[in-house]
């Protein structure tokens, strides 16, 4: 991952949406609520830590396992102490890359089986750069 592709988060306005006041369901249809029960704040959500937080996007598929695709974008929190199985966004010898913090074993794993992990020497500049938070992906899955 290169370098510009991370953005810093800068929180300009509030941006509340409409939240409706019932679930939805997955599964059986059932009838909505007409009414929206409040608003929503994205930045509330997604956000702990403004000042410590930036965004960045994926390119490849080593964390497809667990739902972070091609062009994902991550939330990443560099005030968050990272622990064992967080998500973290790390630079190895300057190359950033997203993975699973293994601290049992002293490696970053990946999501997806075809790729091994790396494991962390002595020898390797290994930087723990933010925990990442959150990820947004965007979904345009249509029925064929």
């Amino acid at each position: 991952m290169k370098q510009d592709s991370l953005h810093r988060f800068a929180k300009r306005i509030s941006l509340t949406l409409p939240l409706f006041g019932s679930t939805v369901r997955a599964g059986f249809p059932s009838p909505a609520d007409d009414h929206l029960d409040r608003t929503l704040d994205l930045n509330e959500h997604l956000i702990e830590h403004p000042a410590a937080t930036f965004f960045c996007r994926i390119k490849g598929d080593s964390m497809q396992g667990i739902g972070i695709m091609d062009d994902t974008i991550l939330v990443v929190d560099r005030a968050i102490k990272p622990k064992h199985g967080d998500i973290v966004l790390a630079a190895i010898d300057g190359e950033l890359t997203c993975k699973v913090l293994d601290t049992h074993h002293s490696c970053l794993r990946a999501a997806n089986e075809k790729y091994s992990p790396i494991h962390i020497t002595e020898n390797m500049d290994c930087v723990i750069e933010g925990v990442v938070t959150s990820w947004i992906t965007e979904s345009h899955v249509r029925p064929s």
